[in-house]
């Protein structure tokens, strides 16, 4: 009887080392592969955090919101590009969830806790959301672009 208990911990204790081990591999996947988005992916993070200096570029209108756009853009279109990169054939499914929508969650997720959790240090704004998206839908569209032109040749 003790030894039955305990083959069905060890079986259990292996059972999540095996799952664990399988989910730990998709990170490091991830960073092999995509060097440079997960780079710019982590500066977003700091950058949505830290406090920024007063600069003379705070009095142009909506400057932030561009900030916005063009850094999801750039990040986004780095992703596609790594992606061509690795790939013969394209995974739409993979591209719409990993290119298009996770950055669109995550940037959700950003302004949910610079509103709740930074203490009214940095506000979350549903404008810069929407900013955000339409960087990373613009550069799901020229990812798109690209990767017609790359089918062609």
């Amino acid at each position: 009887m003790f030894f039955s208990f305990r083959l069905q911990k060890y079986k259990i204790i292996l059972t999540f080392a095996l799952k664990l081990k399988v989910n730990m591999r998709f990170p490091l996947y991830f960073i092999r592969n995509y060097p440079f988005s997960c780079l710019l992916f982590a500066a977003i993070w700091y950058l949505s955090f830290f406090t920024p200096p007063p600069t003379r570029l705070d009095d142009v209108a909506f400057i932030d919101k561009w900030v916005h756009m063009v850094m999801y853009g750039i990040t986004c279109l780095v992703m596609w590009i790594e992606y061509l990169h690795r790939h013969t054939r394209p995974n739409y499914g993979k591209l719409f969830v990993w290119a298009w929508l996770m950055p669109i969650l995550m940037s959700g997720l950003i302004e949910l806790l610079q509103e709740y959790c930074t203490g009214g240090r940095r506000a979350g704004d549903w404008l810069d959301l929407a900013a955000n998206a339409m960087g990373v839908s613009t550069a799901a569209l020229i990812g798109l672009a690209l990767l017609r032109y790359h089918a062609r040749h």
